[in-house]
């Protein structure tokens, strides 16, 4: 049974699972469907078109499948989807989906601390950090296990590896590579994640392997040379890949 305070509104057409806790002030949109042991603290927005899987935690002020900070946007139907097991902490903001993508995604097991914002059509992995007060525009890509810091600003159609670190206060409009450490003014390559990675359990020697992909990768003067040298001279195993992926399938080219 579903614990719904008397001072919440949710509208008849939304579709409520089992053992969720709205509380006061909340509002729940038509169009929404949410699942099972969620927590709803004071005062939390959910609208139109979200999609909330099982005990995620939303806390005062969040505001979840917000209208999309988009001028082209024109109304037409989107989607916000959320895992499982998340915490969204106080006015955290996520927009829903444009016809770019047409929903904005958010894996499970992440915490989305205060004030941060997840801009349109987004796709977050699992597993993620973002910092207090952090801003990924539309269209930002996040892979698994990273940990973006706080007061990050991350422009629109970035990429940003898994198992990365990037400091408090950066910004940045290329990509984040996987593995790596981000920082200091301007955003730059600042060596490998090696306390993340051997949090992961990466051993010594993945570790290494990582490390001299990208001392390869750095020492060339383009990035298709880099990744060729790569390719010539380090095993193919499944770290090197996704680097060498990544590389590849950048857009607004890799920080270096």
């Amino acid at each position: 049974m579903n614990q719904i305070s008397p001072m919440a509104f949710v509208h008849p057409e939304a579709q409520l699972g089992d053992n969720n806790i709205i509380g006061p002030f909340c509002y729940i949109d038509r169009n929404v469907v949410i699942g099972d042991n969620n927590l709803l603290q004071n005062s939390v927005t959910i609208n139109y078109g979200a999609r909330i899987g099982n005990n995620n935690e939303f806390f005062a002020g969040a505001a979840i499948s917000a209208k999309p900070q988009d001028l082209k946007f024109r109304g037409e139907e989107s989607l916000c989807q959320i895992g499982d097991f998340n915490s969204f902490r106080e006015n955290v903001n996520i927009s829903r989906g444009t016809a770019s993508k047409g929903t904005t995604i958010i894996g499970s097991h992440c915490l989305i601390m205060e004030d941060a914002h997840v801009a349109h059509d987004c796709v977050l992995g699992n597993n993620i950090i973002m910092g207090n007060s952090t801003k990924l525009a539309g269209e930002v890509e996040v892979d698994d296990n990273a940990i973006i810091s706080a007061a990050v600003l991350c422009h629109q159609f970035c990429r940003i590896g898994g198992y990365v670190m990037i400091q408090g206060g950066s910004r940045f409009s290329m990509d984040v590579p996987p593995y790596v450490t981000i920082g200091k003014e301007p955003a730059r390559f600042c060596g490998l994640n090696v306390i993340g990675l051997r949090r992961r359990g990466f051993s010594n020697e993945t570790i290494n392997q990582i490390h001299d992909t990208y001392r390869i990768l750095h020492s060339k003067a383009t990035l298709e040379e880099g990744i060729a040298a790569v390719r010539e001279q380090l095993p193919a195993t499944d770290e090197v890949n996704y680097i060498i992926r990544f590389a590849e399938s950048s857009k607004r080219g890799i920080l270096r």
